[in-house]
């Protein structure tokens, strides 16, 4: 089987490359079809990309969390698990009831193969309604 030409941008290293090959091939006074479709295709490529990242710019944390754990198909239980924590803790991370520790956001953005500042950003932190009342002594 022949290996592809290019692929689906997974890195900013590639993604640079990709668009220093797309600007060589637009700035190449002949153009055969092939080279017309080179540039189809990469320009799909990056665009692709382009939006991948803008989408992780606009989700807050937790929704970046949710859209990865639905595009690996993860529960919250595989997360528990991957992460080395509580299911409750992921719960309440899930819920905006805690937030993401420096530990998990190691973990998360090495697995998801983002940078930490997608899951370090600021994002509102539910506080229960019903907190424990201190029990009165008779």
């Amino acid at each position: 089987m022949e290996t592809l030409k290019y692929k689906v941008i997974k890195s900013l290293a590639q993604y640079k490359a990709y668009c220093v090959l797309l600007e060589q091939l637009v700035d190449q006074h002949s153009r055969t079809a092939a080279v017309r479709d080179e540039i189809e295709l990469l320009t799909l490529l990056i665009h692709d990309y382009d939006e991948k990242v803008a989408d992780q710019q606009a989700l807050d944390p937790i929704q970046l969390l949710r859209s990865f754990m639905d595009e690996h198909k993860w529960r919250a239980k595989d997360m528990a698990e991957f992460l080395g924590v509580s299911k409750g803790y992921v719960s309440d991370i899930l819920n905006y009831k805690k937030g993401l520790s420096k530990e998990v956001i190691r973990k998360l953005a090495s697995r998801f193969k983002v940078k930490q500042e997608a899951f370090n950003r600021a994002y509102p932190i539910h506080q229960s309604e019903n907190k424990p009342t201190r029990a009165m002594a008779r």
